[in-house]
């Protein structure tokens, strides 16, 4: 028996599977790739087995490249935990969600994290807006997504990656706030549920409760006694920051608040971690920030966006690669192609002026990668990108099936709407 994706049965084929505890199989390669059936809130979802996702076919949207080529690597496992059994994912942060008396919730450094440094085994501010955005699908590009990617749609495949996430024993969710797509005509109903998502801060009454907040910075600007951070879709209601935080953010952010002036289609993501005043204004205690492009696609330097630009004119397939605790100046691919057979290429952009260092940093990843490489060095002209070869250029499908009561169940393509619609049963 064939059942579809959207077939109204599915939930119970799913859930049978479930408590017999079956390994679907992703059909997109001839033997097949195990997968898990996770239950989240009501509802049962096919996961990928960790590690597993370079053994995907390219077109398949459980494809995921090694985590090598990306700061993923560096966090997995310790700060970020998969369990396979009740499909949940416990994470560890360097920052606290809570603040007792007046001693300071502990703020990241202003430099940025080493790869090689412990604190691998907790992820940083910027390391959770990362994971979440991997997460959600949202470093993933196919042609099919043009146009279709706005805040809506950003807003709700982050809070569907924040689902069956737990941090200390407590579902990360009720911690996390990111602010609905904004109306006038709903602004009355959008008030009261932010009103009551952020009802915990205000009725705790041991330690100072802190949540985390993500938005699109509107207007980073000076209060009257301090600054503040306007989110778009949250016009009423600014987070404010110190003098203090401010000037550490002007430091610590100089590179991605420049690209977010200099580039009219960018979009500045930021991240924070806040508590209520008495009076009900949020103040920010702990701030990262993160530039995108028009498609809500992370990039570093104006090099790594003329490439980002490059690919989706040329109509290419492709996943970002994300810093996570990584340090800034370890090398890390642009971007993975997955568009090309008979393996996908890693691209990497070397900024001009670089140290001699670097250059060896960066011939030493590419020599212990067993993906091919190809490297713009800016300064120079941008070689030709590697031929498209992969037919299926749109939108990746996911073919699952499991061996529960002889059934076989199969997902149809993702939907173009979706930033990534295959990674909901991922």
């Amino acid at each position: 028996m064939i059942v579809a994706a959207n077939a109204g049965d599915l939930q119970a084929y799913l859930a049978d599977a479930h408590g017999e505890k079956v390994r679907p199989l992703c059909m997109c390669t001839p033997v097949g790739v195990p997968m898990y059936v996770a239950k989240v809130g009501e509802h049962y979802v096919i996961k990928r087995m960790p590690n597993t996702g370079d053994t995907h076919a390219l077109d398949c949207a459980s494809y995921e490249p090694p985590a090598e080529f990306s700061g993923l690597g560096g966090v997995k496992g310790e700060a970020i935990r998969e369990n396979i059994e009740d499909g949940t994912t416990t994470l560890r942060f360097d920052f606290s969600l809570s603040k007792s008396g007046t001693k300071a919730a502990p703020a990241p450094s202003d430099e940025a994290a080493d790869a090689v440094c412990a604190d691998g085994a907790k992820l940083t501010l910027r390391g959770t807006l990362h994971y979440l955005w991997e997460e959600a699908g949202l470093n993933r590009w196919y042609p099919a997504m043009a146009a279709k990617r706005n805040w809506y749609v950003v807003r709700k495949y982050v809070l569907q990656a924040a689902a069956g996430k737990v941090f200390r024993g407590e579902p990360f969710g009720r911690s996390l706030y990111v602010p609905e797509w904004f109306s006038t005509e709903h602004g009355a109903g959008i008030t009261q549920r932010r009103i009551a998502h952020m009802a915990e801060l205000v009725t705790s009454k041991k330690a100072r409760k802190l949540m985390i907040a993500i938005g699109e910075a509107k207007e980073i600007a000076e209060s009257r006694y301090g600054f503040k951070i306007v989110a778009k879709h949250l016009p009423n209601f600014p987070f404010m920051l110190s003098a203090d935080l401010h000037r550490r953010l002007q430091k610590r952010f100089v590179n991605e608040l420049a690209l977010w002036d200099s580039i009219e289609d960018s979009h500045l993501v930021f991240i924070a971690t806040f508590g209520l005043m008495p009076t009900g204004i949020a103040s920010i205690e702990t701030l990262a920030v993160m530039v995108v492009s028009a498609n809500w696609i992370p990039f570093e330097h104006a090099y790594d966006k003329l490439m980002l630009d490059a690919l989706t004119v040329q109509n290419r397939r492709f996943v970002k690669g994300l810093r996570y605790n990584l340090a800034e100046n370890k090398p890390l691919a642009c971007v993975v192609l997955t568009d090309v057979l008979p393996r996908p290429v890693a691209l990497y952009v070397q900024p001009p002026g670089v140290e001699q260092e670097d250059e060896d940093a960066l011939s030493d990843l590419i020599g212990q990668s067993d993906l091919p490489a190809w490297v713009w060095r800016a300064g120079e002209e941008m070689p030709e990108l590697p031929a498209l070869t992969l037919a299926r250029a749109g939108a990746p499908a996911t073919r699952t099936t499991h061996t529960l009561d002889k059934v076989c169940t199969t997902a149809a393509d993702a939907t173009a709407s979706s930033p990534d619609s295959g990674r909901r049963m991922d």
